[in-house]
């Protein structure tokens, strides 16, 4: 392996009942529901035979217990940045896709169309300042550890970010790739940036398909 080359597996956190409800949760602290639990023990055993080096993750506690089966196997610790959290949504937080919809109709327009310089009121991030938190925070965290494979456990709107900074998709670039819970997603990075590898492993969800995150 080259030594400035550092493999990366990106992980979005197991389900929640408010991924079930399609209700916001940006930084809200909501754990894993059954299937969630489920579904990071499963990624736990996908990955247990990998030369992982290091676990970091959101400390949100989705993202976090996810992490916690992942890194078990490996006698690691889990590591936290909030670099890796998911978009701080304000005053959307809380609230479900339907009644964003039904009250706040011109934000939903801005949020739907992926307006770039939107911030929901409340403290919510833009989506330009929410890119340059997550691929800063993942090129820190990779320009530490070249020549080893590192996992990321994080959030929808994180892998989403990922994903467009492996294929050069623009922000507003309408989204054609899933974003499932517990699902396993490989990238490269050097310090020219990320590449991708491979994308939505749900192979070891067997027959349950995760839920797609919706709100990027």
């Amino acid at each position: 392996m080259e030594a400035n080359l550092t493999r990366l597996i990106a992980v979005r956190h197991g389900e929640t009942a408010w991924n079930v409800d399609t209700r916001i949760q940006g930084h809200l602290d909501i754990g894993l529901n059954a299937t969630g639990l489920w579904q990071a023990q499963r990624a736990g055993q996908a990955l247990a035979d990998e030369p992982i080096a290091a676990v970091y993750a959101s400390d949100l506690s989705r993202a976090w217990q996810t992490a916690q089966a992942i890194a078990e196997p490996h006698g690691l610790e889990v590591q936290p940045d909030l670099g890796l959290r998911e978009r701080a949504f304000g005053r959307f937080e809380g609230m479900s896709f339907a009644e964003i919809e039904a009250t706040l109709p011109e934000d939903a327009r801005r949020w739907r169309e992926r307006d770039p310089e939107f911030e929901p009121e409340g403290g919510g991030e833009s989506l330009l300042t929410f890119r340059d938190r997550v691929t800063g925070t993942a090129s820190a965290i990779a320009a530490r550890h070249p020549g080893q494979l590192v996992v990321l456990v994080a959030h929808g709107g994180v892998m989403d970010v990922l994903y467009r900074a492996a294929t050069r998709q623009e922000l507003q670039a309408p989204r054609t790739w899933q974003l499932g819970n517990a699902a396993i997603n490989r990238m490269l990075w050097t310090p020219e940036g990320f590449s991708l590898v491979g994308w939505s492993d749900i192979a070891h969800l067997a027959t349950d398909t995760p839920l797609d995150e919706t709100t990027t």
